[in-house]
Parts: structure tokens; sequence; C-alpha cells
């Protein structure tokens, strides 16, 4: 994932002023458009989901080579769990849940609400279909337009290898990512997002929700993170010994809690309310996160 990196070494040599700008406009930019759609919601009088309800259960499995990368494009509504192991290959188990009706509109939205695995050379893409994709519906002919807007989901449980670049757009729903150590770009409209992770680049952007990082070592082993939460709370978890430069940023209303053992501001920086210029242990590669509106907090994990 080159052009992944060569953004996040851009991130980090930008100037002050850039990149303010520049992180104003992808933390503000996704929970605009989330508040419009809810707003669009709230006026919409609730009515019950239809009196029917199926869950089918799909599994898939693709060879991959060493250094692989992985783009899921998940459900508008869902959960995404993703697992590293020491496999060559990428296992993909979805529970698609659908309702309707009639049984007879449940087998219409099983034919396009679920997804295709599709493999280019060492690029696995695993893409969600149904009726949200305006694109892919004009292939279904005579599909019923009352079918449209009908309730439906898709759980995804997915084992990639450890060594692989992954890109992930996420819809609504819990995310929980552990055990990757290679280029990650995560993107989620709403979200509970738990991420176990040890290195690698990670360069995450959630519009509303709650982000855990968790970090299991005591360096991380890659160039670096950034994680951008528009609305919500965010924790970040340190063991006891750990080796960084932590730039925490509250930009709106919120604050940032540390109670980690040792992490004391950098020279020449000033700590306040909504801002820790920090190093902990020797320092090292320097980790980013941002809230709009919202806390950090920093702990150890290992208390």
């Amino acid at each position: 994932m080159p052009k992944l990196k060569k953004l996040f070494a851009a991130r980090r040599a930008a100037p002050a002023r850039k990149l303010f700008f520049f992180s104003l406009l992808l933390i503000f930019a996704l929970p605009a458009l989330a508040h419009a759609q809810q707003k669009k919601k709230d006026q919409t009088p609730d009515t019950p989901p239809p009196a029917l309800m199926r869950t089918t259960t799909r599994h898939e499995t693709k060879r991959l080579g060493y250094g692989s990368t992985i783009t899921i494009l998940g459900a508008p509504k869902g959960s995404i769990t993703i697992e590293g192991w020491n496999k060559s290959e990428i296992d993909v188990t979805a529970d698609i849940e659908l309702h309707a009706g009639t049984e007879e509109d449940l087998a219409r939205l099983a034919q396009v609400n679920s997804f295709t695995l599709d493999k280019d050379g060492n690029h696995v893409r695993v893409i969600t279909t149904g009726t949200h994709d305006k694109k892919f519906m004009k292939k279904a002919k005579d599909f019923p337009k009352n079918l449209l807007g009908l309730p439906w989901q898709v759980d995804y449980h997915i084992r990639v290898p450890q060594m692989c670049d992954l890109e992930i757009d996420a819809g609504h729903g819990p995310i929980k990512l552990s055990g990757v150590e290679g280029a990650i770009s995560l993107k989620a409209v709403e979200s509970d997002a738990n991420l176990t992770l040890s290195g690698g680049i990670l360069m995450a952007t959630v519009a509303k929700g709650r982000v855990n990082l968790n970090i299991g070592s005591r360096s991380w082993r890659g160039r670096g993170a950034e994680i951008r939460l528009a609305l919500g709370d965010m924790t970040v978890q340190l063991p006891t010994g750990f080796s960084a430069d932590i730039n925490a940023d509250v930009l709106r209303t919120g604050k940032v809690e540390n109670s980690y053992t040792g992490l004391e501001a950098r020279e020449d920086t000033t700590v306040t309310e909504r801002s820790l210029k920090g190093r902990t242990g020797a320092g090292g590669v320097v980790l980013i996160f941002t809230v709009g509106d919202g806390t950090i907090s920093i702990s150890n994990s290992d208390k």
C-alpha cells in the first residue's frame, strides 16, 4: 500500500498550519454527513421491521502471498472482526441478516444482499453487495422497489495473514482488529472500535463512537499511528515501559486525561487540558490521537 505510506510520511512532515486545517477537514466532514443522515431519519416516523427474518452464513477462502493487500468494503450496518493469523490465506465468514414480509421477498433479497470475494494478483477485495449500492442494483433487473428500504446487515469475521496491508471502509457497527502489522487504513461512519495492535502504519478515521487502542508491546514496530475521532471518546492503553512520542489533541470540547505512569511533556511544549505533546520511555515513533468533541484517556494497560 505505497500510497498510504507516502501519505503518512507527508503528514508527519507537513507544517503545523497545514496539518491543523487538514485534520479539521477530515475530522468534521464525516460527522456533518452523519448528522444530516440522522436528521433525515429522525423526520421519518418509526416503522416496525417486517415480520420475517432470516440469517444465513457464507464462508469463503483465498490463498495469499506474503505482503498482500486486502480491501474490505463493509455493509451499511454490521460488525467487522479481523484477526491476524499465521496462514497465507484470507478466511471470510459472513452472517447475513435479512428482513422481509414474505418468504418470496426474503429469497429476492438474498440474491443481492451478500458479498463477493475478488482476487487480482496479490490483492483481495471483500465487497459487500446489496440494495445500498445503486450501481450494483442497476444489474438486478425487475427488482421490486418496495424491497429497497428494508433493514439488513452483514456481520463479518475475517482472518488475514499477520503481515498484510488492510483497507477497511465500514458503516455503522462495532469493529475489532487484532494481530496485523501492515499498513492499515480504517474509515467508519459510526463504530465502537477495539484495536489491539503492536506495529505497522495505522491511519484510522471514525466519525462517531468510541475507539480503544491497546498496544501489546513495549515499542511500536512500525512507522507510527494516527487515529482521528470526530465525536466520542478515545482510550489509549499502553504497557509499562512503553517508548514513543505521543501527540494527543482535543480540537473543540472535551479534554485529555493522562494517568499513564511515565508520560511526560516533551521539551518546549506546554500541556493544557486539551493538548498533550508527551514522551514515554526513550521516545521514538510518533503516535497521534485527535478528537473533535470528546475525551482522550491514556492509561496503563497492565493496571
